[in-house]
């Protein structure tokens, strides 16, 4: 295989990954609450990633980064993965995945607002019909069409979702000038956010789980949602060519997710759904097609 051919084969590998993400947050919540959940999957992914360092030769790597910003690498994994997921995971838990996951979706267009009084950068229109659109999917999707009305299934699961999206965007703003290895600084963010993880597992639920169904989903969200897939979507992105080709194929995971919610979680796709995705994909490419495909995940 051609090294462009790998780069694609890993590219939709990770998509696929990300594409059950939103199935497997809503099969875990069925056996846990959301911090037992945060704190299985946040543990198993800090072993993953860790595996997956000291397999690459970059094991010194973690000691350097602690040793040169070890505050730093502690705000960042409080960030993400902590405050993110469990801001996150609550959305889920309170939204029908088919709403949680195209709304977190329009994290890339947080991005660019949030850039503006961040790092000084200017909205242009590009950016302005971009955030138009997303948002109008976002309505769409949450009031599942009834957009005249403003009825929502669940108000704080579609607000914690948006917030999701502003989180995620400070984490990716905030790495913006980073030079240091991704997989390393990732695997220092899970490693430094499990104890924290466990101690609001321990103070709010408790680390005893009901069923091996719920340690399975979480354990597979560990793995897939926060672990390997975001080493396989760097090695994809390292390989091709053309970073924009890879990147590009992100924008399948929303209606393969769709496919999964559908057909495992059972849940009835509304055509407010296709109708709000209609919206929120076009704002994302276009507000995409001017900024780096390495920040696109799902």
């Amino acid at each position: 295989m051609t090294a462009d051919s790998k780069a694609l084969a890993l590219g939709l590998a990770s998509v696929l990954l990300w594409s059950t993400a939103a199935t497997a947050f809503k099969l875990a919540l069925r056996e846990m609450d959301v911090v037992q959940l945060l704190f299985y999957a946040i543990s198993c992914s800090a072993v993953v990633l860790s595996a997956i360092v000291w397999r690459s030769g970059k094991w010194h790597l973690l000691r350097q980064y602690l040793k040169q910003n070890f505050s730093y690498f502690l705000f960042m994994g409080l960030l993400n993965p902590l405050i993110y997921y469990l801001v996150l995971l609550r959305a889920y838990d309170l939204l029908p995945a088919q709403q949680a996951q195209p709304i977190n979706y329009t994290w890339a267009i947080t991005m660019a607002l949030l850039a503006v009084p961040l790092l000084g950068q200017k909205l242009s229109g590009r950016d302005i019909l971009a955030a138009l659109l997303g948002y109008a999917g976002v309505v769409v999707i949450a009031t599942q069409g009834r957009v005249l009305a403003m009825e929502f299934a669940s108000l704080e699961g579609v607000m914690l979702a948006l917030l999701s999206t502003v989180i995620w965007a400070l984490y990716w703003i905030f790495n913006t000038r980073s030079q240091r290895d991704p997989i390393v600084c990732l695997c220092l963010n899970f490693l430094l956010a499990a104890p924290f993880a466990l101690l609001l597992c321990l103070v709010m639920s408790t680390v005893v789980l009901s069923s091996w169904q719920g340690l399975s989903a979480a354990l597979y969200v560990g793995c897939f949602e926060m672990g390997i897939t975001f080493a396989l979507w760097t090695m994809a992105l390292r390989l091709s060519s053309s970073v924009a080709r890879v990147g590009n194929l992100i924008f399948l995971s929303p209606l393969i997710s769709l496919v999964f919610i559908a057909t495992i979680l059972g849940e009835v796709i509304h055509p407010a759904t296709l109708l709000g995705l209609a919206f929120i994909i076009p704002g994302v490419l276009l507000q995409q097609a001017q900024r780096p495909a390495e920040k696109v995940r799902a």
